[in-house]
């Protein structure tokens, strides 16, 4: 079980971290009455965070139970887009690109 997250590559960063975050809480409040979200919580309740073009935010919003988050110091901007946890996803995720930043200079960030 999986919670996906998708945040728009034209977001800056500050903004994209606040969304996730919000995007994390507001799909858990959204679906917390499913069977998916029982399973998913029972563990591991992995998140995956991806990053979008318009394009394939626009194409994201097709697939059924999620939920748009917009930020208002942006003017009410669609930022993320949080699905509800599942087994399996469409094909169309397989090819998106989990959202890495640039590695800090003197941080060790592996596992």
């Amino acid at each position: 079980m999986k919670m996906v997250i998708l945040v728009r590559d034209d977001v800056p960063l500050g903004f994209a971290m606040v969304a996730v975050a919000h995007a994390s809480l507001a799909g858990y409040l959204k679906f917390k009455d499913t069977p998916d979200v029982e399973a998913w919580l029972a563990g591991p309740f992995f998140k995956a965070v991806c990053i979008v073009n318009a394009r394939e935010f626009e194409n994201a919003k097709q697939v059924a139970d999620h939920l748009v988050l917009t930020e208002s110091a942006l003017g009410n901007r669609e930022v993320a887009i949080v699905f509800r946890p599942r087994e399996a996803w469409p094909k169309m995720f397989k090819f998106l690109k989990l959202y890495r930043t640039a590695p800090v200079i003197g941080v060790d960030a592996s596992p």
